[in-house]
């Protein structure tokens, strides 16, 4: 019997409810369905920044790591693909998101299938995923996929459901992540 597909998401999302892992969520969704239809068992989890920001600040200014922080870290480390998602502020992915990021060593993500998302107030920021994301993932090893998503107020009802051209990307991107990650499984 082969191991489920573990989808696993990153949300630097701050807020509740928050736009960022709705999208995040969007993804994961989409190609936890698609490998389904493909006939494989499939199990998606979403790490939220949020949860663990106080104990990652406590690990790099004291050198302890929490139960919870290193579960956290495990979970994406043990991914056979991962949906990571930002908001954007000042110009690139929140500071908290890159704090639980430099928890992870160097090549640990290693050709990892991922997808980079954010969801941004303006669309002067489009290009957060490919100047600041994609070298921080490229980084730590991990396989960027093509398509990104930058997610407006204007791409998501509600803050949360994507509007029929974000939607569309978030199909692709989906696709492409089924795709790399149910290779030869």
């Amino acid at each position: 019997m082969t191991a489920p597909v573990r989808l696993v998401g990153l949300s630097g999302g701050v807020g509740t409810p928050s736009s960022t892992t709705a999208v995040l969520a969007a993804v994961l969704d989409a190609a936890a369905a698609q490998l389904t239809e493909r006939g494989l068992t499939v199990t998606t989890e979403v790490v939220e920044v949020r949860d663990v920001a106080r104990d990652a600040t406590d690990e790099v200014l004291g050198g302890l790591r929490s139960n919870a922080l290193d579960a956290a870290l495990r979970t994406i480390e043990d991914a056979d693909g991962l949906v990571v998602a930002s908001p954007v502020f000042r110009g690139s992915y929140a500071g908290v998101f890159k704090t639980v990021l430099d928890l992870l060593e160097p090549g640990s993500l290693r050709m990892t299938p991922t997808v980079l998302a954010a969801t941004t107030g303006t669309v002067r920021h489009t290009l957060v995923t490919e100047h600041a994301m994609r070298p921080l993932l490229s980084y730590l090893g991990a396989l960027t996929l093509p398509t990104t998503i930058v997610a407006t107020p204007e791409d998501l009802v509600l803050g949360v459901r994507p509007v029929p051209a974000l939607a569309e990307r978030v199909a692709r991107s989906a696709r492409e992540l089924a795709d790399a990650v149910g290779h030869g499984r």
